[in-house]
């Protein structure tokens, strides 16, 4: 058991507390980019537990905070669990929830037409929350600041028939050239009360001006540092939504200029394809903008450190944050000092015979 682990179950919407649950076997994660997750199991060894879990887990209206002690590990909202019972009367409950951006990407859909006119990015996704949680029902309780901007205007359109998904047309946006990064940050203040805010950052999200040092020997107990070329790509193409109005006539997509990287080629490097797609993308010079984007980010094999570390009792750093790694080792015998960005976390519990560990994720800064 994770010992110290526990799951603070509240209401959806206005964040009351209904019960704390002890949980084993927690499994946690967290993303800049994407959606994290959690899991874990609770034990259910009577009656009065039963109806205790009965009464306050209810999926798709509760949100879950993992805390160990004081300090917040994790928030999200649980969207499914499994009741267990065995012979013998061992009974449990398999929870699993997934972070407050799930609400967004895959729960509210945008029903009327909204439209920007030459508005800083920034806001248009302040005015995307705003309008999912102003609807009848749909305020879960997601504080929204007024900064920062990032000073890039847009024109965009969402049209009402088009049902999409407000955090999916979030990404798409964050996505193209001179774009952003957004999530839903959650902690608890000094005075004790929890929140869950949206997080923006122009270009990336960055936290504190401070590094934490990690070292080897040390804190760090293993490192990666994986390459993957599998999805590079030096040429690039992408495809957006058809602009025939003429339903008797062919409909052909909208396609962005063709972008090749010749000195990738003069250099040796092999041409390499790439594409996607954007149905929803009906202008010409956002639909460039966004294979531009797509071209930068694909153009180099994809480096991605992970480091093992044995968390602190102050719990993980915050996303965004800065790390600046010591390593001394077979790969590094005269030892290697460099700064990242923490862009995800993967808490593994204690389990027996191995304490509480978390793989980091890490982007070169």
């Amino acid at each position: 058991m994770a010992v110290g682990y526990e799951l603070l179950v509240c209401d959806l919407r206005s964040d009351q507390l209904m019960d704390r649950l002890p949980v084993q076997g927690v499994s946690a994660e967290d993303y800049i980019g994407k959606t994290g997750s959690l899991s874990g199991t609770i034990p259910v060894p009577d009656r009065a537990m039963a109806r205790r879990v009965q009464d306050a887990l209810v999926p798709g209206r509760t949100a879950l905070w993992l805390v160990r002690g004081q300090t917040v590990l994790w928030s999200g909202i649980q969207w499914t669990d499994v009741q267990v019972s065995v012979d013998r009367g061992s009974a449990t409950v398999q929870v699993q929830a997934a972070g407050a951006e799930s609400y967004f990407r895959d729960h509210r859909q945008i029903v009327d037409t909204l439209t920007a006119t030459a508005e800083d990015q920034l806001d248009i996704v302040r005015d995307l929350i705003n309008y999912a949680q102003g609807k009848t029902g749909g305020h879960i309780g997601i504080e929204v600041p007024s900064s920062p901007v990032s000073g890039v205007l847009r024109d965009r359109t969402y049209l009402s028939y088009d049902l999409a998904y407000v955090g999916r047309r979030i990404d798409e946006l964050a996505a193209t050239q001179q774009g952003f990064e957004w999530r839903i940050n959650y902690y608890r203040d000094s005075g004790g009360a929890r929140h869950r805010v949206l997080q923006l950052g122009y270009p990336t999200i960055t936290v504190g001006s401070t590094d934490t040092v990690l070292s080897m020997p040390g804190q760090i107990l293993s490192y990666k540092l994986s390459r993957d070329a599998s999805v590079q790509a030096n040429a690039w193409i992408s495809r957006g939504a058809s602009v025939n109005s003429n339903l008797a006539a062919a409909s052909y997509p909208l396609m962005s200029a063709p972008l090749t990287t010749p000195a990738d080629y003069a250099a040796g490097w092999p041409r390499l394809d790439g594409s996607s797609d954007y149905s929803s993308v009906t202008s010409q010079s956002v639909l460039d903008q966004n294979a531009s984007a797509d071209l930068a980010r694909q153009v180099r094999p994809v480096v991605i450190p992970q480091v093992t570390i044995r968390p602190g009792p102050e719990g993980l750093p915050p996303l965004g944050s800065s790390l600046r790694l010591r390593i001394r080792d077979v790969w590094n015998p005269a030892g290697l000092t460099a700064r990242y960005r923490l862009v995800g976390w993967r808490l593994q519990p204690e389990e027996r015979g191995r304490g509480e560990t978390a793989d980091l994720y890490l982007e070169v800064i």
